[in-house]
């Protein structure tokens, strides 16, 4: 029963199964016949169908190519004659036993087509790596600038530092030596509240001392040096230049390091 419901009741089988109902012969041997009938019908279909003109080719070439050359072919003929037997290499160092293989070409392009296209496909492929090359060295540029930047900004914010350290320290000194005026404007730091008088005087100044915050931070240092004898990196008054020169390392921060 379960091999009727697997059956398609619009086929062809079942089709000769209700014409052919004789009395007394059971279901699955009827289903056995009309298979064998069936199967029987294919074959000979199959025999009596016309091969297409492709299909003959293709058997008549993998039957001469499967068959080895025999002595009716002219050319292993005169192989034989000049000391050729079947089995050995051609040349006289180790050449080729088989011949070359035939590559039948069965598409419509021409000659030299795959060839192109294995071509732009490497080319395609190496564009590709190319690119990915380069994104990584500019993401990398990126990140060596980004970092490089962010090094130079912490160092300028230190030497911010270290100039209002050293400006704070040339004011004490200067007015524990009865000094009222800075030598320069901005030897000293500026007070948070500050008269706005001569503010035209003022801006011609910073003009004028248009400097690096290194290159303040250096000439203040020098001028504690040698003014009054300090080093902000030491945080030391000495007694006299000797006494400078003798005891501090020197006049940077990285003497002191």
């Amino acid at each position: 029963m379960e091999e009727d419901e697997e059956e398609d009741y619009m086929s062809d089988l079942f089709i000769n199964l209700r014409q052919d109902v004789r009395p007394g012969l059971p279901m699955v041997r009827r289903m056995k016949e009309a298979l064998q009938k069936e199967e029987k019908q294919k074959e000979a279909n199959e025999k009596n169908r016309q091969k297409s003109i492709k299909e003959e080719e293709k058997e008549r070439r993998d039957l001469v190519l499967k068959s080895a050359l025999g002595n009716e072919n002219k050319g292993f003929a005169l192989l034989q004659k000049m000391g050729y037997k079947s089995g050995q290499a051609l040349g006289k160092r180790e050449g080729i036993v088989e011949p070359i293989p035939l590559n039948i070409k069965t598409g419509r392009s021409g000659l030299g087509h795959e060839e192109l296209k294995k071509r732009k496909a490497e080319e395609k492929l190496e564009n590709y790596r190319q690119k990915l090359h380069m994104k990584k060295q500019a993401n990398e540029q990126a990140a060596d600038q980004f970092r490089i930047r962010f090094k130079n900004k912490q160092e300028e914010r230190k030497m911010e530092g270290d100039l209002r350290k050293s400006q704070r320290a040339c004011q004490q000194l200067d007015m524990q030596k009865d000094i009222d005026v800075p030598k320069e404007t901005w030897y000293w730091l500026e007070p948070e509240e500050e008269d706005k008088k001569d503010e035209e005087d003022k801006e011609d100044e910073c003009k004028n001392s248009d400097l690096s915050v290194s290159e303040k931070l250096h000439i203040l240092t020098a001028y504690l040096r040698e003014e009054h004898f300090y080093c902000i990196w030491c945080g030391t008054t000495y007694e006299d230049s000797k006494d400078l020169s003798s005891n501090c390392p020197g006049d940077s921060a990285a003497d002191h390091d």
